[in-house]
């Protein structure tokens, strides 16, 4: 059947806004603070093969995971769906998961007594079992370390539930109740989906419906092959590396991509990318796909409509046994950093393509989780919360401060709310002055966050970039890397590695998180004057840095330029750093 512009442009839309409205209830009906707050979550709709027709971005990574959640679903069920069913699956490996807290709930969608498509939704679990709280143990040596792992199951039959699985859920979880309420939130947005479905089949036809999926899948690879044919054919290559893999902390883990272009033909190749690592740093590759596609969306059009047709327009090429397809039973659940440096590493070889889209690195991701006993409740608690960073600059513009960057799309969960249902108090909560690398745009400020815990308790964090700093792009800086710190500034101080798994905590300890700044663009010595002088009032330079990185002096009272100052310390500066590149042409031409 074929469809019109108009008529495709009207379902289009109706797809999107059903995929937002199963999100908005999703997040309300949130019983952890992980999905109700920080909204690490997302929904999407699916034809009966599996493939995405509709995703209103919250976390791109899912493109690539729901289509391999629904391969193993009609794997293991395709003959027996029946309207009513409704199915669970986080097993990284015989699924499309990213780690096991990441539960994914499919629904069938019939219409006309034949099947239709999928209704879906991935949430992270704040606890799903294993050796730590949270479930993300730093330390994992394999799979099995990292807590219950469910191949696709049936959660529902005919509306009815199989409770042996929520039994068996429930068993193996320290917060059982929030664990199953999240999950019933995740199926009261599927079965919304569901009907939102029908009625637009009602209202525009079955048939006419589904010749719109077609076309979205044709109209979204389109659109990326026509950008991509515009840039220039060649070859392009950039690497990232990671902190370490939890295990071997003094062994940084490298992700490289070759990117050759020819035509509107586009292909990555990750074959010299690190081995499979010992510890949890590795990914699978629906997880690659998935980190290509968003870097393509970004640099081309990030209002760009999401559907697998785009998974269409581009190949990849990942080792097996590599670091970014590792073989069974490879640890996973520590995922994020490893995603943030190949999609750092993509944008940095597709950089000459698209010269106005680039930017300099930013924070990356991070987490910490901590799990004990409530003071307040007497019952268990795993209190997970992701921390944003600083952005790198771009072309034109400064780096955003205390904000998620790439991929990752959480929210940072308000002071209140922690204080109120966890047992710690927020000490400090700001900017941190000079992370942001200095640049002709400068990076973003990443933030300082700094716990009393009030209760004894087990403390893990999964961070990246403590030892590797976010870098500067077209002569800027690199931003100021992360820490962890334990009871910081006092004689008991214990500064813990970028991931750590299982600290014991006590009542009155502090810790104090701070995360990554962004890396600059351009030269420093180009950023007006006028404008440091406004970052060191508004408190995000220091007038000392303000001298060293920029050449901008400040008056006494540090509100006025020192106009002769600042014009002879850029000159000297200016004059230094040609006089180093002149050295290192000379030693490096002598060797």
């Amino acid at each position: 059947m074929t469809i019109d512009a108009i008529d495709l442009e009207v379902l289009k839309a109706s797809l999107s806004g059903i995929v937002q409205e199963m999100q908005n209830s999703l997040f309300r009906t949130g019983f952890s603070t992980i999905v109700r707050e920080s909204q690490d979550a997302s929904c999407a709709l699916m034809n009966a093969q599996g493939d995405v027709v509709a995703q209103h971005v919250v976390l791109p990574l899912h493109i690539g995971a729901f289509p391999a959640c629904c391969a193993a679903v009609l794997a293991e069920f395709g003959g027996g769906l029946e309207e009513g069913d409704a199915f669970l699956i986080n097993h990284p490996y015989q699924g499309g998961s990213p780690h096991a807290p990441d539960i994914c709930v499919l629904t069938p969608v019939f219409i006309g007594g034949a099947l239709f498509g999928f209704c879906g939704s991935i949430a992270h679990k704040g606890d799903i079992g294993g050796p730590v709280p949270g479930s993300c143990s730093g330390q994992a040596r394999e799979i099995f370390n990292e807590g219950l792992h469910l191949p696709a199951v049936r959660y529902q039959r005919r509306f009815t539930p199989v409770t042996d699985i929520e039994r068996i859920i429930a068993a193996n979880s320290r917060t059982p109740e929030l664990v199953l309420g999240d999950i019933r939130g995740q199926l009261g947005a599927d079965r919304l989906g569901e009907k939102r479905l029908d009625e637009l089949a009602g209202k525009y036809g079955k048939d006419k419906v589904l010749a719109s999926f077609l076309r979205l899948f044709e109209t979204g690879e389109a659109r990326l092959r026509a950008a991509i044919a515009e840039w220039a054919d060649g070859r392009y290559e950039a690497e990232r590396f990671v902190d370490d893999d939890g295990i071997d902390l003094e062994k940084p883990v490298r992700i490289h991509v070759v990117a050759e272009k020819n035509g509107d033909r586009l292909h990555f190749d990750f074959s010299d990318s690190a081995d499979q690592t010992r510890g949890p740093a590795n990914i699978r590759p629906p997880l690659v796909q998935a980190a290509c596609a968003y870097a393509l969306i970004a640099m081309i059009d990030p209002h760009m409509y999401v559907s697998s047709g785009l998974l269409r327009a581009f190949s990849i090429a990942a080792r097996e046994g590599s670091v970014l397809n590792p073989r069974f039973p490879a640890p996973v659940n520590t995922y994020n950093p490893t995603v943030h440096a190949l999609v750092d590493a993509l944008f940095a070889a597709l950089a000459p393509t698209v010269p106005t889209k680039v930017r300099a690195d930013g924070s990356g991701s991070r987490s910490i989780i901590i799990g004990g006993r409530s003071t307040y409740t007497g019952q268990g608690y795993v209190q997970y919360e992701i921390i944003a960073g600083g952005g790198g600059a771009r072309p034109g513009k400064d780096g955003a401060s205390a904000t998620t960057v790439n991929q990752s799309n959480a929210r940072i969960a308000p002071i209140e709310i922690i204080e109120s249902e966890f047992p710690t108090r927020l000490v400090r909560f700001e900017l941190i002055a000079d992370s942001g690398g200095p640049g002709r745009y400068r990076g973003g400020l990443g933030v300082r966050r700094e716990y009393l815990n009030l209760a004894d308790a087990r403390f893990s964090i999964r961070s990246m970039k403590h030892v590797i700093p976010p870098h500067g792009m077209e002569g800027g800086r690199d931003g100021r890397p992360g820490d962890i710190w334990i009871n910081p500034d006092s004689d008991r101080a214990k500064r813990l590695p970028t991931r750590y798994a299982d600290y014991p905590l006590q009542a009155g300890d502090v810790f104090r998180l701070d995360t990554p700044g962004g890396g600059g663009y351009g030269d420093p010595l180009e950023r007006p004057a006028e404008r440091v002088a406004a970052d060191v009032r508004e408190g995000f330079v220091s007038p000392a840095a303000a001298e060293r990185a920029y050449g901008v002096v400040l008056t006494a009272d540090g509100r006025d330029i020192d106009e002769a100052a600042t014009k002879q310390k850029r000159v000297m500066l200016r004059e230094s750093g040609a006089s180093s590149k002149r050295d290192l042409g000379e030693n490096c031409e002598g060797s």
